[in-house]
């Protein structure tokens, strides 16, 4: 595969495709798992913390190698991690995911290749929050919406609103995946000066 003169060979992709197969498919087994510490178990599962590693490992792929390989590296992450899902998780799950992943990380793609030439900081973080966004969405309503188990109402003491569960996981899976789109920034940001960056003219660092 030849992106702008250069070689891309299988054996340099090979470590983001493993990387976002890995992240995806632990994401669908621990999205079925609430977070009960601190009474938490209404409002967040642990899939909230690892899959917005997804929007990492695609936004240094995409600095490094640019956004036709970045795309090449989700489509194999996809597909790969849709197999393994459905081995880990249920079939539901598993194509809740795949459609969620594809959607999101396509738009962190097209959002960070149009900022990638402004503050260094800008286009990870914008890519992330509005691929984060529309995978949330996606995900809790394909998985969940409809399931008597996921579906009854939760009344959240706070705010006095009633929605039901699969909805208030659904907003405080898209909260905690703003913090760690900013908390991403610190590996960004200490990887950036070992990735050389696609479309860079020789000797700069953008």
């Amino acid at each position: 595969m030849k992106i702008a003169g250069s070689q891309v060979t299988l054996s340099k992709l090979a470590l983001p495709v493993l990387c976002m197969m890995a992240v995806v498919a632990a994401s669908n087994v621990l999205v079925q798992h609430p977070v009960e510490a601190f009474g938490l178990q209404e409002v967040l599962t642990w899939g909230a913390f690892t899959y917005p590693l997804a929007f990492l490992v695609n936004d240094l792929t995409n600095r490094r190698f640019g956004p036709a390989v970045a795309r090449q590296v989700v489509y194999v992450g996809f597909a790969l991690a849709v197999l393994l899902s459905i081995v880990l998780a249920t079939p539901r799950i598993a194509l809740a995911s795949g459609t969620a992943f594809l959607f999101g990380q396509l738009l962190d793609i097209g959002v960070f290749n149009r900022l990638r030439r402004m503050s260094w900081w800008q286009a990870p973080l914008a890519g992330s929050l509005f691929g984060s966004a529309v995978d949330t969405a996606l995900f809790f309503s394909l998985a969940f919406a409809g399931d008597a188990d996921m579906a009854f109402p939760v009344t959240y003491a706070s705010t006095g609103i009633t929605v039901p569960l699969w909805v208030g996981l659904a907003y405080f899976d898209f909260l905690v995946k703003m913090a760690c789109a900013l908390l991403a920034l610190l590996p960004y940001g200490a990887l950036m000066s070992r990735l050389k960056p696609w479309g860079a003219a020789p000797g700069t660092s953008r």
